[in-house]
């Protein structure tokens, strides 16, 4: 048996090791099947392509994301290794190069759960004994940032969405805008589903991210919206690119459309963080919102509970009115 390379392992080492060894096989031990078992394990590369990817793509809407993280990150680091192979350490060191390179912790913790989720199945399935990517801290992100635009920016992002050539892409945006509705909900939001008579828009289970059955009431510019598409009765989504095919992402050309409206900050999710913004500071309470939103949780839609300071000091100012009108009195009054 190879137990090591004379420049990695002293003289005496290696006698400790061959005395190990000479003892567990005295006791019955079969180093050979060891070896030859542990070469047997798969890959982590032909795990991932031929058992995980296989396993989660009729099971879960975004494996595509797990397709990308792997082929980008994962398979250069850990594709050639064998699962038994792969270490909590090398997890660890991996996981700190990519946040040392600037990526963001978000994309640095995805990598991770990742590596987690899939190693978690190989165990069930027998394919490997314990979880080398259990227990490793997380990077910490504040990810609850939003942005919001001012009346000002508005109008100019809505002069571009207005006039720019791209027209599926900006009815897309503005159909968002008016809705609160996600981009992957908009992208997959077919004519069937729509009601113009009850003006609601039905989003199935299959396209919600809280999995369930969701009923997006539609407004005036949502329905103006329709009205403008020229998919009605033959396509069957509402927005297709100018190729004629369904749009499976719209991110290149918004990029482009919010250069030109000089609002390079924002992202599509902004439209949706907006929309969100309009209802509180209309005076929206927080449990519409959440409604509207689909929200599974209150606390997540809790987080535009401060936006709502004009209506606060409408309300305020509404009090302040009543004060004064009521000293006026006593000076009439006392006159």
């Amino acid at each position: 048996m190879k137990i090591g390379k004379t420049t990695d392992i002293s003289l005496q080492e290696a006698r400790n090791v061959v005395k190990r060894l000479r003892a567990e096989q005295a006791l019955g031990v079969d180093h050979h099947a060891q070896q030859q078992a542990r070469k047997a394990v798969l890959t982590f590369s032909e795990f991932f392509e031929n058992h995980y990817l296989p396993y989660v793509k009729p099971r879960k809407r975004s494996w595509y994301s797990d397709e990308s993280l792997y082929r980008v990150h994962l398979k250069d680091a850990f594709g050639g290794k064998r699962l038994n192979f792969i270490s909590r350490q090398e997890i660890q060191s991996f996981h700190t190069a990519m946040k040392e390179t600037g990526r963001a912790a978000a994309t640095c913790n995805h990598m991770i759960k990742l590596m987690k989720h899939s190693l978690n199945l190989a165990i069930d399935w027998g394919m490997l004994d314990k979880n080398p990517a259990s227990r490793i801290p997380q990077f910490f992100e504040d990810n609850k940032k939003e942005v919001y635009l001012s009346d000002e920016e508005m109008q100019r992002l809505m002069t571009v969405l207005r006039t720019d050539e791209n027209r599926p892409v900006c009815l897309a945006a503005i159909f968002m805008l008016s809705t609160g509705a996600r981009v992957g909900e908009t992208l997959s939001a077919r004519w069937v589903d729509i009601s113009r008579t009850n003006r609601v828009w039905r989003i199935p289970a299959t396209n919600s991210k809280s999995k369930k059955i969701r009923a997006v009431p539609l407004n005036d510019s949502a329905l103006e919206v329709l009205d403008q598409l020229e998919t009605e009765g033959n396509f069957e989504y509402l927005f297709r690119s100018q190729l004629g095919a369904r749009f499976t992402t719209i991110s290149k050309v918004f990029s482009r459309i919010r250069k030109k409206a000089g609002l390079p900050f924002i992202s599509l999710h902004t439209l949706r963080h907006q929309h969100a913004s309009m209802l509180v500071n209309s005076g929206r309470g927080i449990y519409e919102v959440k409604q509207l939103l689909g929200h599974a949780d209150i606390k997540t839609t809790e987080r535009y509970s401060h936006l709502s300071t004009k209506t606060l000091q409408a309300a305020s100012d509404s009090a302040s009115e009543m004060i004064q009108s009521a000293m006026q009195v006593k000076l009439d009054e006392a006159a």
